[in-house]
């Protein structure tokens, strides 16, 4: 009996010491997914107030919680069981379909820039009156839901593309690591700016001391600014990780001109900058990403908007498609 424990208890200890290596593999997997997918998670992060704004106050926090939910869906009920049959049956799609999510990021910055720059707008006017608020609530969550998906899914490739060589059960903890993490930090995130302006003017009024009201008064004036820097954050991070991915794509399909480009031109700044080497090459990358995704991204609106006459047209402040 006490040599079948000893054997039974070594079996025990086998067995953990083996989960601890998985565990351990998918931890470290998912760092370095989860540092793949920071551009779509800054533009994920940057979007999502959009949807709650011109609605009641406190209907914004319930609206992003149902959007959370609805992203929680698309990530480990629709997309991690996908993405785990892709990477088992149909590996070689895993490239074409992030350049084709690639190419849908670099589409949606440049028409934001397009926007700015005097473009004819697409997408929803906020501008519009809300004549119906319980239906206008409901189309702007099944929007964001929708355009989470998109994100998401750019995500789950990204976080696949980073573990393909994996197995089964790394990528499929990988996946869900990733999708939860990521959900929960850009949505906590979207709540406490969506709300910041409210506290700031609690504070403003309720403050006990003058240093509080005074920071409360900061908050409140924040605001417009730091709405207005997400937005510009979002747009440049959607252009920067959709041109990376292009180019990044055309290089495994054996198009290395444009990736070769880019690392020289990348190089020959850290060689020239020192002791910001690191930094001044990462942003040349980045930028010249960036600039490929808008060129790319103003192609692909011209042939969608104006040669296929593929627009959108507003109904009740959100875009119909």
């Amino acid at each position: 009996m006490p040599s079948g424990l000893a054997a039974l208890l070594d079996d025990v200890s086998i067995i953990a010491r083996a989960a601890s290596a998985s565990v351990d593999d998918i931890a470290a997997a998912a760092g370095r997914a989860g540092t793949k997918t920071a551009g779509v998670v800054i533009d994920d992060a940057a979007v999502t107030p959009s949807y709650v704004t011109g609605l009641e106050p406190q209907r914004e926090l319930p609206i992003i919680w149902k959007i959370a939910k609805g992203s929680f869906f698309n990530k480990l009920i629709i997309l991690l069981p996908a993405a785990l049959l892709l990477s088992e049956f149909l590996p070689w799609l895993i490239i074409p379909i992030l350049m084709l999510g690639g190419a849908f990021l670099c589409y949606e910055g440049a028409e934001k820039v397009m926007e700015k720059l005097g473009g004819a707008k697409h997408g929803e006017n906020l501008e519009s009156p809300i004549e119906d608020p319980v239906e206008f609530e409901k189309q702007r969550v099944a929007g964001a839901i929708r355009t989470d998906l998109i994100l998401s899914a750019e995500i789950m490739a990204i976080t696949l593309s980073e573990v393909a060589a994996e197995d089964l059960l790394t990528r499929a903890g990988v996946l869900a690591i990733i999708g939860i993490l990521i959900t929960v930090a850009v949505y906590g995130a979207v709540a406490l700016i969506v709300k910041m302006d409210d506290v700031g003017l609690h504070l403003s009024r309720e403050g006990m001391t003058e240093a509080g009201r005074n920071f409360g008064r900061v908050l409140v004036n924040a605001m417009p600014h730091l709405l207005t820097t997400l937005s510009v954050v979002g747009t440049v991070a959607m252009l920067w990780v959709g041109g990376g991915i292009i180019i990044h794509g055309l290089h495994e399909l054996g198009i290395l001109f444009p990736e070769e480009a880019i690392h020289q031109a990348q190089h020959w700044v850290e060689t020239i900058s020192g002791g910001l080497s690191g930094v001044l090459g990462w942003l040349t990358f980045a930028a010249l990403s960036a600039l490929l995704g808008l060129a790319l991204g103003v192609v692909i609106v011209f042939l969608l908007h104006n040669v296929l006459g593929l627009g959108h047209t507003e109904e009740h402040g959100e875009a119909v498609h």
